[in-house]
């Protein structure tokens, strides 16, 4: 699994950081911020509903 993120289509509705914390952060503008591009099995559930629950379909996961 990899993922990617889009800050240019993220709204800052901080659904990654709740979701997967160790996956995603946001900056100072509430935008997301990729920690882990790669995740390991531990945060894929996390990293699936983060994609899952972005409003603006910000977090995409791609199945390598």
């Amino acid at each position: 699994m990899r993922i990617t993120a889009d800050t240019g289509r993220c709204v800052g509705a901080g659904q990654c950081v709740l979701n997967a914390p160790r996956a995603f952060d946001q900056d100072d503008d509430g935008l997301v911020t990729l920690l882990l591009a790669e995740p390991g099995a531990d945060e894929e559930a996390g990293v699936r509903l983060a994609a899952g629950l972005c409003p603006s379909r910000a977090i995409t996961v791609h199945e390598d």
